[in-house]
Parts: C-alpha cells; structure tokens; sequence
C-alpha cells in the first residue's frame, strides 16, 4: 500500500504538469483549430523568467508573478505577430502549423543564443523541499502543492468559460467565428485571452517542472510539450476536462508503467506517443472528445 500510494503521488504531481500544458493546447485548438507546438517552448520561456527573477530580486513570490505574466504577454505576441497575419489573409491551416513549428525553433534558439545550451541549477525557497507523509508514503510540498494548484485552475477556467461574460464570447467564437464578428464582440481581444490564459498555466507548470526536477534548458519544454499535446489528444482535444484528465492519465502511466516494470525505465517518454497511436486508431476525438458540429471547450 505505501509503495502504490508512492507512486500515486508521484504520478499526480507529474500529471498536473502535463495537465497545465494540456489545457493550453486545448483551447487554442477549440479556437483556431491549431495545434500551437511553441506552447512548450512557453512553459521553458517562464521558468527562465522566474530562474533570472529570482536572482536579481530575491523574492520567490515575485519571480513566479513575473513568470506568469511575462510568459503569457510572450504568447499573446506569437498570436499578434505571427498567427494574426496568417489567419487575417485566410491563410491554409498548414501554413500556421509550419509557424508555430517555426516560432518554437526560434524561442528555443534565442534562449539558447542568449543563455547558453548548458542546464542551469534552479534555485528556490526550501519550504517546496519539505518532506509531507501520506498513509506511508513520503512526497515534497511542491509535487502537493501543483496538484492543488491544479484542480484549482481547472475549476476556475471552467467557471470562466460557462458563466463569464468573456468566456462565453471564447466558447461562441469557437464555434462561430463569422457570426460573432456580426455580433459586434472583438475575436482578436477574444484570442488574445485563450493565449494569454494558456500560456500562464504553461509558465506555471515549467516553474514546478523546474522546482521537480532542478534545472532548467532551452530544450526543457520540447518533450514535455509533446507529451502534453498527446495528453490533450488523449483526453480530448478542444475539451478542457478532458485535456486534464488526459494529462493526470499519462502522467500515472508514466510512473506506475517504471514502478511495477523497471526494466522498461528507457522507454517511459515512449508511452506517451503509444497511447497517441492508441486513442488515434480506436477512439479519434478522445477521452472526453468534443462534437464540433454543436459545442466547444
């Protein structure tokens, strides 16, 4: 019992981490119908502001808010600067894949230009070390605290969708772009604050990735969003529900998969991509996988 419990802590901890990036992914997909692959490289965008916030300021505290809000004012720029041309002149939707694919090899060559390639040591407050017992098992406040965090989020970005003003607008433009544009509702203000959105809980999730596992690189959000996406697949892209349950899945697969089989240690990133293959081939829309014809998120 305390070694499952062990692993279930584990696994919900790397869970919510795939979850934040998930829901990302989810609804800029509901959106625009685009899977945004720079969404990774956002997730390493704010660990690297809160790794050099918390250098020069000393406050942990506010490291993290300037992560947040600098990682989301940097995705709310890749929509103005590269999506908003392409979908302004109707451009094909292979031609906004190939930009994101371009937007994320950019991010991670500037940061790897500007920084250098080599892993830097993550500092943070030692409270996120403490050491919590659960029936057992022993766990860090920090795996504790983005599972919280998590569950949390997703309340909340649920009860914006369902009963805010902007949120219905999101949802309506989502399955209507051409009627909500009649209605008088701004659809670039609307798109700004899915990216805005998804790319804060990407930052926050690459604060706690950083905490989990103590370094930081240019490179550290190129897997860990891929699996994210498959994450999102997974449990149903374009619905936010399902895009965490999606993200909770993959990440007990992930540990329990090493726990009760190590010698399949080497191929724990490979689950996430064979469970893409799965749900592809038998169940397409996911989990929980939206009918587009009649609703989104």
């Amino acid at each position: 019992m305390e070694f499952f419990t062990q692993q279930f802590l584990n696994g919900l901890s790397l869970g919510s981490m795939y979850a934040l990036i998930a829901i990302g992914y989810t609804m800029v997909y509901g959106v625009l119908r685009l899977i945004n692959f720079a969404h990774g490289d956002i997730m390493m965008v704010g660990a690297f502001i809160a790794f050099f916030v918390f250098k020069m300021s000393g406050s942990f505290t506010f490291a993290v808010l300037c992560a947040i809000i600098g990682a989301a004012l940097v995705g709310v720029l890749t929509y103005r600067i590269a999506y908003k041309p392409l979908i302004d002149k109707n451009a094909p939707k292979i031609s906004l894949l190939i930009t994101a694919i371009g937007i994320s090899f950019f991010l991670e060559n500037l940061f790897n230009m500007l920084f250098g390639g080599i892993p830097k040591a993550f500092n943070y407050p030692k409270i996120f070390d403490q050491n919590i017992h659960i029936l057992g098992a022993t766990t860090t406040f920090a795996s504790i605290l983005i599972a919280i965090l998590t569950i949390i989020i997703l309340i909340i970005v649920v009860w914006f969708l369902d009963k805010t003003k902007y949120g219905i607008a999101i949802k309506a433009l989502a399955f209507d772009a051409n009627t909500v544009k009649l209605m008088g509702i701004n659809i670039d203000i609307m798109i700004s604050i899915v990216f805005f959105i998804g790319s804060a809980l990407a930052s926050i999730s690459g604060i706690f990735y950083a905490i989990s596992y103590p370094s930081i690189d240019p490179l550290m959000g190129v897997l860990v969003g891929l699996k994210a996406f498959a994450a999102a697949v997974l449990g149903g892209i374009g619905s936010v529900v399902g895009a965490a349950m999606g993200g909770f899945i993959l990440g007990f697969s992930e540990i329990f998969v090493v726990a009760f089989f190590p010698s399949l240690a080497g191929y724990k990133d490979a689950i996430a991509f064979i469970f893409l293959i799965l749900i592809l081939l038998f169940k397409p829309s996911g989990i929980m996988g939206i009918d587009f014809e009649r609703r989104r998120f």
